[in-house]
């Protein structure tokens, strides 16, 4: 952990950034009576992805850090959940969705992989 200055130098932090970027553009595409529910919903979802990544880096205990990957894996899966209920209620296509998916699936094998590797330290 200690070669690693900050959080901004995870590429599992770069990445899920870019999710956010996917998900903002995506739920633009929502209808508006979805502003205040499902849209802000995964917004904040995916905001949390890399925000706990980033907080749980920056506690400077492995223990700690470890904890906040596992709220940002949560948060992924919830975000998933909700692209797919997105599909379901015909609000997005699947092709719509596709990016964003593939995205949270390399996220989500890059925070397994990080976790496991902290785990050994810790």
């Amino acid at each position: 952990m200690s070669a690693i200055q900050s959080y901004k130098d995870l590429t599992v932090w770069q990445r899920a950034m870019e999710a956010v970027v996917e998900i903002y553009a995506v739920t633009k595409k929502l209808p508006k009576e979805e502003l205040f529910g499902l849209s802000n919903q995964m917004r904040r979802a995916a905001v949390s992805i890399p925000s706990n990544i980033a907080e749980g880096q920056a506690r400077d205990s492995t223990k700690e850090f470890i904890r906040f990957l596992a709220i940002a894996k949560g948060s992924k899966a919830e975000l998933e959940t909700q692209l797919f209920i997105c599909v379901k209620t015909g609000y997005l296509t699947k092709e719509d969705v596709v990016p964003a998916l593939r995205l949270l699936q390399e996220v989500g094998k890059m925070l397994t992989v990080l976790t496991k590797s902290l785990s050994t330290i810790h």
